[in-house]
């Protein structure tokens, strides 16, 4: 048995010793968030025997129907958080305002988080996963909205858990992007992929793999269609890219991160500003990205300098290699968004 391990609460307190005026709040936070998601992970594990499969009888912030293990998580994250005496404010995929913390517990910092991403494949037993992102509130901030309301320039951290075939927390904070492995047996996340870097497009180990719902092709803009054909279709003896689409953004990103290609969501005729929510989602997964050596866009910029209206909103999302995702930009300076390719 291995005896000199690290995990997560022993590597944020390393990372502290950097910064001498820590206080230890964010080591404190993040252990209430690697908690929380111990028991998501556990709540999954054993989702079918205990009857947690299926759907709420209502509906989250956004319109979709919650599944019974939705609403677990949820609750989970919230009063894991509130009891850690570190959060001022939450948001949350599932909450339509803001949950603020009881004066008495409150601290300094702001969580958005999705509870349970890919919540739709759950039934199926297809991965899904949470994502959280972590901003401290700004000292100039006179209400709860724009606390929460930062762009992703100004983050202290982000994470998002796997749990699939083993349950892997995934952290990136400004020091890099690690990976820490849950082990049952201690009920402890071990670091085991350290200092996660996205291969370079033809290096040993990186694939040629492009990630989008193509059954929405109807609906895309001009240059998302023709990005994606000239993924299938390359000029002269080029391979085409392989397609892999798991429909879980947590699942995707991390094949993505791990193996290289290009994530998409983009902007439909249906959903002209995407579907994929800045805040919760879009935000963390782009800072995570962006730390593992690649590149994130709404098509004209990075997502970390897009500015959140609502709590809410979404953005079309393009995740992977800095060349590819550099190749999407340009498409857009030729077909601007909002120029559909199937009218």
């Amino acid at each position: 048995m291995e005896t000199d391990c690290v995990t997560v609460t022993s590597y944020v307190l390393e990372q502290r010793k950097k910064y001498p005026g820590a206080t230890g709040d964010l080591t404190i936070l993040l252990n209430a968030l690697s908690t929380a998601i111990k028991a998501c992970a556990a709540a999954v594990r054993k989702a079918g025997i205990a009857k947690l499969f299926g759907l709420a009888g209502s509906s989250n912030s956004t319109g979709d129907d919650q599944k019974k293990l939705d609403v677990l998580a949820n609750e989970l994250f919230i009063n894991m958080l509130k009891s850690s005496y570190t959060v001022k404010v939450m948001a949350s995929e599932e909450n339509e305002n803001l949950v603020e913390v009881e004066i008495p517990k409150q601290g300094k910092y702001v969580v958005c988080f999705d509870p349970l991403d890919g919540s739709s494949n759950i039934d199926c037993l297809v991965t899904i996963g949470s994502i959280f992102a972590v901003w401290k509130k700004p000292d100039h901030a006179t209400d709860l909205m724009e606390c929460v309301l930062q762009t992703g320039e100004h983050l202290r951290c982000a994470g998002y858990a796997v749990y699939g075939s083993a349950c892997m927390l995934v952290l990136a904070t400004r020091e890099g992007v690690n990976g820490f492995t849950l082990d049952p047996s201690i009920g402890e996340f071990i670091l085991t992929s350290p200092n996660m870097r996205m291969p370079e497009m033809g290096a040993k180990g990186s694939q040629k793999i492009y990630s989008i719902n193509e059954g929405y092709a109807k609906y895309w803009d001009k240059a998302t269609t023709e990005y994606v054909h000239s993924k299938k279709f390359p000029e002269g003896k080029e391979k085409p890219f392989g397609n892999r689409y798991v429909g879980s953004m947590v699942a995707d990103v991390h094949r993505t991160i791990l193996y290289g290609g290009v994530f998409l969501y983009p902007a439909t005729k249906d959903a002209p500003d995407g579907k994929i929510r800045l805040l919760y989602e879009s935000i963390p997964m782009a800072y995570i990205v962006e730390k593992a050596g690649g590149a994130s866009s709404d098509g004209q910029q990075s997502i970390l300098k897009l500015q959140p209206k609502e709590i809410h909103g979404r953005s079309p999302i393009f995740l992977g290699y800095k060349g590819e995702i550099e190749k999407i930009e340009k498409l857009y300076q030729q077909y601007p968004a909002g120029t559909w390719a199937h009218d």
